[in-house]
Order: structure tokens, then sequence, then C-alpha cells
């Protein structure tokens, strides 16, 4: 294990390098990289560039993937109720919520969009594929997404959170079938959950059904409990676990009042730190490559052996009874409204194609 300080951001970022542990010599490798690093709250363009300086380093050591944490992009808003606190009461109007939540809109970004597009000429410039956590923003309505790029500089998709927990519910909308995607790549299959999506049976089943070998799981979880999730998903699905998160202080947020953490008794001190990160990568086999880190910001990195460890246990393959259990997964779009004069002109275009093969 070598541990190389990074000469990116105000503070050390450590990277842990994992220098082909256990991996036959003969086997095709992919060096992968899990940031764990805190958002520049509020300020999107400079969360941005230190995205690059990360990615940039990651890339200085070799790395071919890099995973960056939930809501990397945008931030996650931990400690903030946006004005409900515990109780929420519709009659009672949120003056103060209503501002925070103007303020984590203007920083969400829009897919596609410019910072889109950023991104995407990060991952080409680099020659990583990424993978990144986002707010997404369409219309009023943000998602906590992940967002796919490949090595050059094409945008590849998204995941929309399928379901946010507990309050995450009251600022971000629920995502739908239509964007569990798994990419097949150079690398492997890569596809992503977002934080307590992970402890969803069949969702993770929907990803293992698509061969997933790359499975990242971008997180705000920090327990401890989390790493034994984590073990149990790779395990599972016989793929490579990479689990991403945030270390962040008080500090790396907005200062009191503009920005109050709730549910901590008082508000913390500057150095407090209100995520301890936890990132890791788990082999097929449940060992632990790299991580977990509970540090600082750091850069946690991997040589992963891509194997077919399916042998004994295949969850949905050889070792499932589709006569018993079964998983029928809606992938269509779930819109609020849609026009039948749409509707029809795409069934009239699909028949003009079916009529001239």
């Amino acid at each position: 294990m070598a541990l190389v300080t990074s000469s990116s951001g105000a503070g050390p970022v450590i990277a842990e390098v994992e220098m082909n542990g256990g991996a036959d010599s003969s086997s095709t490798t992919v060096r992968a990289t899990v940031v764990q690093a805190s958002t520049i709250f509020y300020d999107t363009p400079a969360t941005l560039d230190k995205a690059e300086r990360l990615i940039a380093e990651a890339a200085g050591y070799g790395s071919q993937l890099v995973v960056f944490p939930e809501a990397f992009i945008g931030g996650y808003p931990r400690g903030s109720t946006f004005g409900f606190g515990i109780s929420i009461s519709i009659s009672n109007p949120k003056d103060k919520g209503k501002e925070a939540f103007r303020r984590y809109h203007a920083a969400a970004i829009d897919v596609p969009g410019p910072e889109v597009s950023r991104l995407a000429a990060m991952a080409g410039k680099y020659k990583v594929f990424l993978v990144m956590g986002v707010i997404e923003r369409e219309g009023y309505t943000l998602y906590c997404s992940v967002l796919f790029f490949d090595p050059l500089g094409h945008y590849l998709g998204k995941h929309r959170k399928l379901m946010p927990t507990a309050l995450e519910r009251i600022i971000w909308g629920f995502g739908d079938g239509s964007t569990i995607p798994v990419y097949d790549t150079p690398l492997g299959k890569i596809g992503a959950l977002i934080c307590w999506e992970n402890k969803m049976p069949l969702l993770r089943t929907a990803l293992y059904g698509k061969g997933i070998e790359i499975y990242c799981a971008p997180t705000a979880d920090s327990r401890p409990v989390w790493q034994a999730s984590m073990t149990h998903i790779a395990l599972e699905g016989g793929c490579f676990v990479l689990s991403a998160n945030q270390f962040c202080h008080r500090k790396d947020y907005p200062p009191p009042p503009e920005y109050e953490f709730a549910g901590l008794g008082e508000e913390p001190s500057a150095d407090t730190v209100v995520c301890p990160g936890g990132s890791v990568i788990i082999s097929p086999s449940g060992e632990v490559l790299a991580g977990p880190n509970y540090e600082g910001e750091a850069l946690i990195t991997a040589d992963l052996e891509i194997v077919r460890a399916k042998f004994d246990f295949d969850v949905v393959g050889h070792y499932a009874r589709p006569e018993v259990l079964s998983l029928v997964v809606n992938d269509q779009p779930q819109l609020p409204v849609s026009f039948t004069s749409a509707e029809k002109a795409s069934a009239a275009k699909g028949d003009s194609f079916a009529k001239s093969y």
C-alpha cells in the first residue's frame, strides 16, 4: 500500500494505492480511484475546478476509472431542514427554507448543460471513465443523479436516485426505471446506485441482471455499518464495489446564519467533522482492496482484476429459480404529462421505418 500526498486543494489529499494486490500478472487489470472530498457548497464553478484537480491527480496515478461521491456537484445538504425542521406544516410557509432552496436550486446543474459539457471535456482530457454524483435540475425539480462519461469525452447517460431517503424527499424528485443503466465498456460493465438505494434488493437485482461488474455506490452514509452493506453487495453480485463518500468539516459549508446545521444539539465548530467519509473498494470475494478511509480527503485507489466471479454463485444465473422468484422492471419513463399527438407521431415514424426494411 503506497500513501501519496497530494498537491491538490487546500489540505492534504492522500492516495491509497493497492498495487496489483493479489492479481494475476497475466490478467488485464483496471486501476480505479474513489474520490473522497468535499463539495465547495453553493459554488458550482469552484467545485468543478476542484473536481478537475482531483481527476488530473487520479489520472497521474494511472487511474482509468474515477468515481466521485453522491451530490459532489451541487452539494449534499447535510444538516439542513430547509425550514421544515422535524414537523412539516404546509400551512405555515417557511420563507427561510424557500431562500435556502433557491440557492440550492441555483447550485444544481442542467443535464445536458454547460457543466455536463465541461465534465465530459475533463474525462476526455485525462482519458478516464468518470462517474460523477450531481444534483440535477429539471425545471423546478431537483434530482440526485449520477452521470457517466467515457475517455473520449462523451457523456454516456445518467442514473436518477429512485428513492430519496427521509428529508431528502422534501427537496429531491424520484427517479424511474428508465435511468438504471449499466454501460458495457472496455474496463467492464459499469453502473451505479446511490446511497440507501443500495439497500433495495430488487433494484440491485436489476443491475445484476444487466451483468454489472464494476458497481459504483456514491453515498452520504459514513457509518461503519455501511461497510457491511458494501461487502455483502460485492459477494452477492460477484462484482467490484466502489463506494465514494465526501469528507466534510463544518467549515466546508457556509457559516451561520447563512447555513445552519440541525439535529446536532448546537451549532458545530468550524473544524467539526460532519461527514468522516469511509470510502472503500471491495473485490467480488469480499476482500477490502483499499480503504475505508476516515482520516480526511483522499484518493482511494486499487487495481481491479476483472474476471468472472460467478463460478459458485450467480444470483441471476445458475443460482436463480425464475419459476419460483422473478423480477419485472418497468424501464419506461414515467411522465406526469404526455400528449397523444406526440405518441401518434412516434408510432407513425416507427411504422415508416418498419416498412422501409
